[in-house]
């Protein structure tokens, strides 16, 4: 009896397990919308989107599939939803970092991405702290995290829904969505240098910072990128007399130079840079003179070139620096000449075009520099 009833609780067990796989089953299979991602950095700050990517299919787009305004969709929670700016799953947009969009302050995360499309040309883009939800079934405007009011344009036939990052520079990008004859854009901005020298400051503090180069690239940063000068000159310092390296380079010495200088301390500067100088390559002397011809110290430049010369004479690229010194204070006579022994000097054929091209300059009569 005891048999039969444990065959038979056996059976039950099985039958509930293949009625409860059969009902939670989600078989991967292709999709009539597409599953697509695109991504940008701007800065060190990655912005990602993921969505489905439904066809025009010769339907009426905006106005009927896609309604105009605020909809109740027949499903779900919400009493009125926008349109989750896609297929399938919700949209959802993802910063590493804090970012502005059209201006207005959203916080580093993830978010469902929705959209209302007005008749007359307009549209709002939705960021929602909820983004694990389906579609727009589920919208609730107190989980918001922010609304931007934007003009939508029109564009050539786009037949499958496309996100792409346009007019990407330094610190900004615009994300449009695109389909049928409507893009809808928005842009986003990052404040790049706030977000790059808090991830210094976190990563001076691990293993990154038992490095002197790492001190360097810090401070030399916040130099040209109107960080701290506080903050930078105790990173140079760092890296010239840390206390687990202690080590004066010409680019330590440099930097910290030009940091000073940009805090006033000129004679402190100049004098660190005759240091510098001394243990200097003649590349890197070349550099510094170019380094002052585009700061308008001309003069300056030139006995800097003129030094180079004397120091490593009959070398590359003396002569080069010699003719942009001369060209600097409107001697094109003299840079021209010293402009063709660095001709014969060229150690391959792009400085030699490069060259070639200046000299055609100089006896025009124009500047090099």
């Amino acid at each position: 009896m005891k048999r039969f009833y444990r065959k038979g609780l056996m059976i039950a067990l099985l039958g509930a397990l293949f009625l409860t796989t059969e009902v939670l089953a989600q078989l991967d299979l292709p999709r009539g919308s597409q599953m697509a991602t695109v991504s940008q950095r701007i800065g060190i700050t990655d912005i990602s989107v993921v969505y489905s990517r439904p066809s025009v299919s010769d339907r009426e787009i905006w106005g009927s599939l896609v309604p105009y305004g605020m909809n109740n969709l027949g499903f779900g929670t919400a009493k009125e939803s926008p349109w989750r700016a896609g297929a399938n799953e919700n949209t959802t947009i993802k910063f590493t970092d804090d970012v502005k969009i059209e201006g207005q302050p959203l916080a580093a995360g993830k978010y469902g991405l929705h959209m209302i499309i007005e008749e007359g040309g307009g549209a709002t883009i939705i960021f929602s702290k909820n983004h694990g939800a389906w579609g727009s079934y589920f919208y609730e405007p107190s989980e918001d995290a922010l609304q931007v009011n934007v003009q939508t344009k029109e564009i050539p036939h786009m037949e499958q829904l496309t996100f792409t990052f346009d007019n990407v520079d330094a610190n900004s990008a615009i994300l449009a969505l695109n389909w049928e004859k409507k893009q809808i854009p928005f842009k986003i901005e990052v404040d790049v240098t706030d977000v790059v020298l808090a991830d210094i400051r976190q990563k001076l503090q691990d293993v990154p910072g038992f490095s002197r180069q790492t001190w360097e690239q810090a401070a030399n940063f916040a130099l040209n990128n109107n960080g701290d000068l506080d903050e930078a000159l105790g990173w140079i310092d760092a890296a010239i007399e840390g206390q687990f390296f202690s080590e004066k380079s010409y680019n330590n010495l440099n930097i910290k130079s030009q940091i000073l200088t940009k805090q006033g301390k000129n004679a402190q500067a100049e004098a660190l840079m005759d240091e510098a100088l001394e243990m200097a390559t003649v590349f890197e002397i070349h550099g510094y003179g170019r380094q002052l011809i585009a700061q308008g110290k001309k003069e300056k430049a030139l006995e800097v070139f003129k030094m180079n010369a004397k120091k490593n004479k009959g070398t590359w690229p003396v002569d080069y620096g010699l003719a942009r010194g001369y060209s600097a204070l409107g001697n094109y006579k003299t840079a021209l000449k010293h402009l063709k022994v660095a001709e014969g000097r060229a150690p391959d054929a792009l400085n030699k075009n490069t060259i070639a091209i200046n000299i055609t300059k100089l006896e025009n009569g124009e500047g090099i520099n």
